[in-house]
Order: C-alpha cells, then structure tokens, then sequence
C-alpha cells in the first residue's frame, strides 16, 4: 500500500509539473526544457487528416508481397519521403512466397459437403466487393498435400491437448486434426499435430474467440462473421524467421531454385484455415466422447472429439515461387553523430487491404517522418541519423525486415542506436514492449502524451488499467517475443528494441481477412484517428529523444531487475516441477487416479514421469548478481559530468551492450535466435519466452541440457556486467 501511495504521490507532482519542467532521460535539464519545446511543436503540426488519406489510398487494393499492389504502396511511401527532404531508395529482396493453386476441403462420410473457403462481400464495405488480385483464404508455408482420414478435434492443437487426448485414449494418428484460433500462434498447430502423427490440420475461427458470441458480427457489429477466416502463415518461424531458403543469409538472388523441399520451415503436413460456417458440419458429423467444459465453444451443437465417423478429404497444391519484397528505406543525416542510427519501422504488406494491420500503424510512422521533415526545414536537425522503414512481407515470414537486415547486419551492430517498431494501432490501452533498458525512457515518453478518450496522461491510464488488474501499480515494459518485424534486431542481432501501439478497445474479428478493410476500421476501431494520432506522439517523441539525447537513457538497472525476476522464475519451474512430478507419481502408483476416473469413458494412466533432478542455479544466481552490482556501480556515473571523451565512450560502450547477451551457436534447435534473456517460444510461436534455454530445457525435461543452458545463459549475463564495469571504470580514468 505505501508503495501505490508513493507512486500516486509522485504522479501528482508530475502532473503538477509543466512539460519544459520535467526530466527527460539522457537530457541535461536545459536540453530537455528545448526538447519539450520541440515535442510541442511536432504535436502541434499533426494533421489527422492524412490518416485517413492514405489509409484509404492504401487500402484500396490489395497489397500482398510479390503482387503489384505492394509494389504501388511501396513506390508510393517512397514519394512521400523523397518529397519530404528524406534520402529515399526502394530495397529489393527475393524469399519464397508460397500461393495456392488447389483448395479443396470435402467431408465425404457420414455425408458429403464441401467447404466454400470463400469470404463474401458484405454491405457497406466497398472493398470487400473487389476480387481482381485478392489473396484466398490459406496458410503461406503449407506443404503440399492430398490427404483423407478420420477427423479428431483437438481443441487448441496445442501440447497440452493432446496429452489430454492421449489419457482418454484417442490417438490422432493417421488422421486429420481440426483446430480452432487461439491458445497459441497459429503456426504451433500443425507443427504438434503433425508430431503427434497427424496428416493434415484445419484452423477454424470459433465463434466464442473470435465471432458472435463476442459480439454483433459484421457489418452490423465489428466481429467476424460466419464466412470469414484467418488467413496467415504457418512457417515454424520460432526456428527462423525470414526466407525459409535462406537462413541467416540475405535472400538477393531473384534466379534461384524455388524448392520448398529445401526449407527446414515449411510444414510437414497440409494445413487450411476454415471459417466456422465451414467448420459446424465437420463438428455436428464427430462422434465420441464430449469434450471437456473447456473445449466447447459457441456453435449450437454438442462438441464431441471424434475420431469420426467425420472423414475429411483435404487437397492443397501452391505455387512455390520467390517474390521480390519492396522496403522502403528513407535517411536523414545526423548533424553530429552521423554513425550513430536510430531506427523506426512498420510494415506496409497486408493479408488483402490491411486497413488496421498493418496500415493504421504505417501511416503514424509516415506522419512522424513529414513533422519530422518540417521541423528540419525550419532549422532543427537531429544530432543522430534517422531512418524510417516500411517493410514488406511482414505477414508471411517477416521477409522484407528479416533479409534487410541480415544484409546490412555488420553496419547495423556498428551503427544502431535502437528499432523502433510498430504495427497496427487502435483505440484502448498503451502497449509497449522491448528491451529492458529502455524501460525509464518508455515511461517517460508515455508521461508526456495525453490519451484521447481520458484526457489523462497516457501512464496513468495504463498503471490504471494494471490496478484494476490486480497488479502492481508500475510501469513495466514486457520482454520481446516474436510476431513483428523487431524480430531480427532483437533476437538475431542484438540492437535494443520496442514494439509500441495502443489498443483493446476497438471492434475486433477483421484479422487477417477481407474485411479488415477501411470501412471497418473507421467504423468501430478507431473512427477519427485519435489514437493514430497518439501512436504518431508516441513513435516521434521517441525519435526525437534518441536523436537529441545528450547521452543515449540506456539503463542497465532495469534490466538487471528484469533478469533477477526471470532468474527466480526458472529456479521456482524447476522446484515446482520436482514436487508436481514427484506427487503425481505417488497417486499413480498408489492407483489413486485409475480410481478417480469416470468408469463411463475410456482414461489411460499416464506412466510415471522421471523424476526432477537437482540443477545448479548457482551460476546462474552468481552471474546475475555480479549484473546487479555492475549496474548499480554505472547508475552512480553522472554523463553530465564526464568530459566530451568519456562521455562518447560511455554512450559507445551502451549502445553496444545489448549485444553481449547474444551466443553466436543461438539456442539448443534454432541457432538463428542468438539471445540468451528472451526468444519467441518453441511452442508459443508469438508468445515470449525468458531465458529460453534454460527455461524451456525445464519444460522439456531435458535436464543434460538444462544444466548447459544454465552456464551458457550465466555466460552471457557475466560478459554484459563485465562490459558495464569495464564502461563504468573508464569514465574514472
């Protein structure tokens, strides 16, 4: 409680205070008081009616990578920039891009219907009514495939399922699994069905998720309606990301061999998503057991599991081909610190017309740069480089961010001071994740911009809405997963990241379908670009405080508590899985759960698990506490203190101290991620996991290897507090 009041406390003598009064990280207090001045006038030189200009220019066709569509939004972004003062080139490259050629979905016993795996025009929506150029409905990165058998519903499709499937007896073997969105990235279900023996996964849309139990369906109400699916890809990017030919490598070659058959990423069995009007004959023809409470969603029909007597015939055959993907790339030069880049993206690719992803957040980025532009004009010029991004084929694999910048990765590592990134945008709540150093300067940021629905500060709506979420009252920036175009910088290269945006409170169910289209954007996200707008703040002010920083507001404090915090997580994985373990074998043997199963279905007892062995944190515990002491040793360095020369190798040696976390050998299956703190999820896709290593070894109950993560991750932790000492030491010199 006296930690609430004393953050309360503080907010009101911030708000107390005027703008050019409060502290800007990296800013001597003159500086930031010009700064504040600078922020005022890039506010007030916002027009929100370029929003909706080129949202609507943008999304009037589709605009898909390799289609002429994306090379029009590309060349037109590019305009924009050259217009604006910006040095603007186009940056070609060429991964493979997958589209389909044969969709076909036939139930053919107990009875016969065949899928329409169509959306339809809807009133009221002037783009859904266009079909020259559109993408069908499929998941990029598909196998090929012609496949029959029994269909098995498996809920989420994800590990935990089917170790529920396997203790009632159903084995989904030789047969075709059905799955439904959510629970995890929909690449994770084809990926465990197919090894848990599967030959084929379909990817419906329930309505409990995402449709009318949520709310009225469109056109009426924003949420997706009975003939509309998800499209997306189904790449296993948690191994890479990026052109599955070309690993790690630039995709630059527009003649080499297409041949999926080369591609460690593609999926090993075919894979279609359905709309839930598709799915309800498939799920009315199962038989079986009912499935658990927790399973059922919102269809009028009992849910049973099958296997069968529903058999499926799927059929998918694409066209396997490179495209060229078209990044955009516009500089302006730093007065004084030319070398020195900060980086600023959103991708401009979309699954159609793309209206709320990605353009609602290309077009913030793109009103950033033309204030940006005049402020220039008008004399200010950053002391660092800024470069603006608007990537293509974010949405099949992040191609066009994944091979820029394996291309330029030497001059990147050498160079960048951050990526900031952004995707779509809409009304609610500030979202922000990212590397932890970044942490004070994110709050800060989010201090000095007003939310447009509250009128507060846009912090103390978001401490707010963590309140009401029973947790504590600070501000935290979440860790990095994967699922956007920071994906390279972060985890392959190791350049300080943030992901940002606003949302939760616009109409939902137009992902990735022909319905995310302008119409339905202005109509129940965010209908006068308000938090476009805000989004616009957000995305400037951070530019303009890392370009004109006096000292780069890296701190490392932040993320030695961030790396404390997941430390103890894992050690508490490993003894809450050694008494789970040990308790669960103990009722198996004493026949406890044979006894407590329902006598009417089948229920296999699972065999008794090894038990948890002893692991050494202690390693782990010594490196981060020598983290710990070496960022509180650099937290009493005063910048402004020091003189021009240890100030410059101060900010060098923190702008590269993110790279110390990566291993060059990456992690344990996918070398690609190279960074011990976090990684997306082997089995979350999207979703972030923290010292990933270590923590899914535990998982996985691969104890050799979780003790040889311990050490590797303490590695890196000791070369990060080592490179902080030797930092800290030299401004004493």
């Amino acid at each position: 409680m006296r930690n609430t009041i004393a953050i309360l406390l503080c907010l009101s003598t911030l708000q107390a205070q005027t703008p050019a009064d409060r502290p800007i990280a990296g800013f001597q207090p003159e500086s930031a008081r010009r700064q504040a001045d600078l922020e005022a006038r890039f506010d007030k030189a916002l027009n929100r009616q370029n929003f909706g200009q080129w949202m609507k220019r943008l999304s009037a066709r589709p605009h898909h990578v390799g289609s002429p569509g994306s090379r029009a939004a590309a060349e037109f972004i590019a305009e924009q920039f050259k217009s604006w003062g910006y040095e603007t080139t186009i940056e070609t490259v060429y991964p493979l891009f997958p589209t389909p050629k044969t969709r076909l979905l036939e139930m053919i016993a107990p009875e016969r219907f065949t899928a329409k795996i169509e959306e339809t025009s809807v009133e009221g929506d002037e783009t859904s009514r266009i079909k020259e150029g559109n993408l069908p409905v499929y998941n990029a990165y598909s196998t090929d495939g012609d496949v029959t058998g029994d269909l098995v519903y498996v809920n989420y499709g994800v590990p935990d399922d089917y170790t529920k499937l396997k203790e009632m007896g159903i084995d989904v073997r030789g047969k075709l699994v059905l799955a439904r969105y959510g629970g995890s990235w929909r690449g994770i279900k084809p990926k465990v069905a197919a090894e848990n023996g599967a030959i084929g996964c379909l990817i419906y849309s329930d309505p409990r998720d995402d449709g009318f139990f949520r709310g009225d369906v469109y056109p009426k109400g924003a949420y997706r309606p009975s003939q509309s699916a998800q499209r997306g890809s189904v790449m296993d990017m948690p191994v890479y990301p990026g052109d599955p030919l070309t690993p790690g490598k630039p995709a630059l070659d527009p003649n080499r061999a297409p041949d999926p058959k080369q591609a460690a990423t593609v999926t090993k069995i075919p894979v279609m998503p359905i709309s839930y009007g598709d799915a309800e004959p498939l799920l009315r023809a199962l038989g079986g057991p009912v499935a658990p409470e927790s399973w059922r969603g919102a269809l009028p029909l009992t849910y049973h599991i099958g296997p069968g007597p529903a058999k499926v015939h799927l059929k998918l055959e694409f066209d396997w081909k490179l495209a060229p993907a078209y990044n955009v790339v516009a500089k302006m030069t730093g007065s004084e610190k030319p070398d020195q880049w900060v980086l600023r993206g959103n991708h401009h690719d979309g699954w159609n017309f793309g209206a709320a992803d990605p353009l609602s957040g290309m077009v913030a980025v793109m009103e950033e740069a033309r204030v940006i532009a005049e402020l220039a004009r008008a004399g200010w010029r950053p002391k660092r480089t800024l470069i603006f991004l608007a990537w293509d084929g974010e949405e099949p694999a992040l191609l066009g961010s994944t091979e820029w910048a394996e291309h330029h990765a030497d001059e990147l590592q050498r160079n960048a001071v951050a990526y900031i990134n952004s995707d779509g945008t809409g009304r609610g709540f500030l979202r922000v994740s990212g590397t932890s150093a970044l942490e004070l300067f994110s709050q800060q940021t989010a201090r000095d911009i007003t939310d447009p629905q509250t009128a507060a500060p846009v912090l103390d709506r978001y401490l707010a809405s963590r309140r009401v979420a029973g947790q504590e009252a600070e501000f935290r920036i979440a860790p990095l997963g994967s699922g956007s175009d920071y994906t390279v910088f972060q985890h392959h290269l190791g350049i300080p990241s943030l992901d940002i945006g606003f949302g939760g409170e616009g109409g939902g169910g137009s992902y990735h379908s022909i319905y995310d289209s302008y119409d339905h954007y202005v109509r129940f996200i965010d209908p006068d670009f308000q938090y476009v707008r805000a989004t616009a703040q957000l995305g400037g002010r951070m530019l303009l405080r890392l370009a004109n920083a006096d000292w780069l507001p890296f701190r490392a404090d932040a993320t030695a508590r961030a790396v404390r915090l997941w430390s103890n997580e894992v050690i508490k994985l490993a003894d809450d899985m050694r008494a789970q373990t040990k308790k669960q074998n103990e009722w198996i043997s004493s026949g406890a759960l044979k006894l407590a199963a329902d006598p009417r279905k089948t229920y296999v007892v699972p065999e008794p698990k090894e038990e948890v062995p002893h692991l050494n944190f202690a390693p782990l515990q010594n490196a981060v506490t020598r983290l710990e002491a070496a960022a509180a040793a650099l937290t009493l360095v005063d910048p402004a203190k020091l003189n021009p020369t240890k100030l410059a190798a101060l900010e060098n040696a923190l702008r590269l101290a993110e790279q110390k976390f990566l291993r060059n050998d990456g992690l344990p299956r996918r070398p690609w991620f190279r960074h011990m703190l976090h990684a997306p999820g082997f089995y979350t896709g999207y979703g972030v996991k923290t010292l990933p290593g270590v923590r899914e070894a535990i998982e996985q109950r691969l104890w050799k290897e979780a003790g040889e993560q311990i050490g590797f991750t303490a590695f890196a932790i000791t070369a990060y507090a080592d490179w902080l000492n030797s930092a800290a030491l030299e401004t004493k010199q």
